[in-house]
């Protein structure tokens, strides 16, 4: 086996940063902020999440697959009580934990190697390479993000206003 490159890592690490953290949470944070607690938590039929839960749900998942596991820490994590919370807890509580967790994710992104990225972990229950985990946290958030703004263009029929830069084209101007 050829061994890592580590160019290749520092341009995975870059771009995954910079997705999570540059683009999908200042945006999702700016949309969220902009709710009364009765739209954060408010959901169509039982079977759906609340934008609070999916903050819970994000919060938890970016803990568990990034945090707890690059730090080799105890994995506590209570994924369905992220679901079943029922109790408004406050917007700015909601933004204010997942922006913890966020910090210490980007802690870890800044620190790990092509060797980080190929060795194994083993995170709720699976068996990863560190590139799997990283991997799955972006595509995960990216994932939530994008129901977190539909439920929230949907409750205030608003033009969240991310690509004001593309032209008529839509393409950079």
């Amino acid at each position: 086996m050829t061994p890592p490159d580590p160019d290749l890592a520092v341009l995975f690490l870059a771009f995954s940063r910079n997705k999570l953290l540059g683009q999908y949470w200042p945006r999702l944070r700016a949309t969220v902020a902009s709710l009364t607690a009765e739209q954060a938590w408010w959901r169509p039929n039982e079977s759906s999440n609340s934008i609070g839960n999916l903050l819970l749900h994000l919060n938890g998942n970016v803990y568990q697959w990034l945090v707890a596991s690059f730090n080799r820490e105890e994995d506590l994590r209570n994924r369905p009580q992220e679901f079943s919370e029922r109790s408004p807890v406050p917007v700015s509580d909601l933004l204010d934990r997942l922006s913890a967790t966020l910090a210490k994710a980007d802690a870890v992104l800044a620190r790990l190697t092509a060797a980080d990225l190929l060795a194994r972990y083993e995170i709720q229950g699976y068996h990863v390479r560190g590139l799997d985990a990283v991997y799955q946290v972006v595509e995960h958030f990216g994932l939530h993000y994008g129901q977190i703004l539909y439920i929230a263009k949907s409750l205030t029929g608003r033009d969240l206003g991310f690509y004001k830069e593309l032209s008529k084209t839509g393409r950079a101007s």
